[in-house]
């Protein structure tokens, strides 16, 4: 039985302690923590420990520690009540307070991404619920309850703007639930009645994106008014100009931009899959993984939210979910490959189950990166898998996710597309199964270095990078 009070104690010792905690938070598969001293981890007892998956980052004052999806969640309470118990001037929290240095392209990144993730639960949720909605309501089946369904998976998705601009001001210190007023003009009906640039307005133009400025927007007018004012008019002027200044941008102008800007995304994601669609599964699946390893894969985030919004899914997560399958397939390989080496066998049976389930870490950073060259291999297969399914897309069928976070196997309950949900499954499956294949056979053949036996594997030379996901 999992016992995630244990682990979080395990992990705070071999940590360097509660003392040797800066910052705690997480994303949907790793805890997150930043360390005083770096050294003072027992990296070697913590990939040993139960539970955890994977290390990203030793030696680095940002310590990423991968425990999977669910998981990851309770264990980072557990870790955020501890250092509260002992009264650790630790600042926790899903992706406030301070971070390490990063490039500012990577720290904005990674800022954007923390008011998305926490709306994750949530997309995955309502998204099973609209496709087993959509099951239901297709067989004709429980014709009294599927309105009831329809009501529940939707309720969300009709205000998500709402929990953007709150979680927008929430991350870049301003009041949360200001933002989260903002941001509710966009999904208001009434901003039907209000004329911007020659034409009507329509509730929910802008989605996302809208609310991501306009909280952004009102909480720099927020912290401008609270270091004018004296406290008295404080209270009663700074929510006041802070609703009514970004209330009136919104209408004026960020509504009507950001819409643009959603309607771009989708024609352009629609465009590239019905013109190019093979050719871009190939890239999309082949290099998502060096976007993951750059932290550049949180820039979609908002795009896959956005297509969500507008199209009901996104046709994107399944192209670039094959891009994990490759690597399954490549930890096969070598698998088979070093058929004597148990310390590297042992980790791909550990590691395996995860990777099917879509969660790639212990696979990337365990056995294909260090190794070197199956990584290269393994993306291949993912951008067979991607090409696989893009070509489908090119005849016309699409396969989306109605949610993101999972991938693997756990994505099945939330495909669908422009055909419905069996087609969008079919297709899926055999772009895994090209994954897998494709990914195994490039692995197995150029996998390793000439003169490689299936003995051991090549002596790795190199500390893997720490990436995010």
């Amino acid at each position: 039985m999992r016992n995630d009070t244990a682990t979080a104690s395990a992990v705070l010792a071999l940590t360097g302690g509660p003392a040797n905690v800066r910052h705690v938070t997480h994303c949907l598969t790793r805890l997150r923590l930043t360390l005083a001293d770096p050294a003072a981890v027992d990296e070697g007892a913590l990939r040993a420990l139960p539970g955890v998956l994977g290390v990203i980052g030793a030696g680095t004052p940002s310590l990423q520690v991968v425990l999977g999806p669910g998981v990851v969640d309770t264990v980072t309470a557990e870790v955020e009540r501890q250092l509260a118990a002992g009264a650790g001037a630790v600042e926790t929290g899903k992706g406030s307070g301070p971070t390490p240095r990063k490039g500012p392209l990577a720290a904005a990144l990674r800022r954007i991404a923390n008011v998305f993730v926490p709306l994750v639960p949530a997309l995955i949720g309502c998204g099973i619920l609209a496709g087993v909605n959509g099951l239901l309501t297709n067989a004709g089946w429980f014709p009294g309850l599927t309105p009831a369904l329809a009501a529940i998976a939707s309720g969300f998705m009709a205000l998500i703007a709402v929990f953007v601009g709150y979680q927008t001001a929430k991350e870049f210190g301003g009041t949360p639930i200001l933002g989260g007023a903002v941001a509710a003009v966009i999904v208001y009906p009434g901003v039907a009645k209000v004329t911007a640039f020659g034409v009507h307005l329509s509730p929910g133009q802008g989605g996302v994106l809208g609310a991501l400025a306009a909280a952004l927007l009102a909480t720099r007018i927020e912290k401008w008014c609270r270091g004018r004012l004296p406290g008295a008019l404080d209270v009663l002027f700074t929510p006041t100009v802070t609703v009514l200044v970004a209330g009136l941008a919104t209408l004026y102008g960020l509504m009507y931009a950001a819409g643009a800007v959603a309607t771009a995304i989708g024609t352009g994601a629609n465009w590239l899959l019905t013109t190019t669609g093979p050719f871009a599964g190939l890239i999309l699946g082949g290099l998502f993984l060096p976007l993951v390893m750059l932290g550049l894969h949180q820039a979609l985030i908002p795009i896959h939210t956005t297509l969500i919004e507008q199209q009901g899914y996104t046709v994107l997560l399944p192209l670039l979910a094959m891009a994990g399958a490759g690597q399954v397939g490549g930890a096969l390989a070598v698998y088979v490959r070093l058929r004597h080496d148990t310390t590297m066998r042992t980790t791909i049976r550990s590691a395996l189950p995860a990777g099917l389930l879509g969660v790639g870490e212990p696979l990337i950073y365990g056995v294909s990166l260090p190794l070197g060259r199956p990584f290269i291999t393994a993306c291949v297969g993912g951008a067979a898998g991607g090409g696989f399914v893009g070509f489908f897309a090119l005849l016309g069928e699409k396969v989306g996710a109605t949610a993101i976070g999972p991938s693997g196997w756990a994505l099945f309950p939330l495909l669908t597309g422009n055909q419905g949900p069996a087609p969008a499954i079919a297709i899926y499956a055999g772009g895994l199964l090209t994954a897998y294949a494709v990914g195994f056979a490039a692995t197995f053949a150029f996998g390793f270095p000439r003169g490689t036996t299936r003995g051991t594997a090549p002596p790795v030379t190199h500390r893997t990078p720490a990436g995010s996901a």
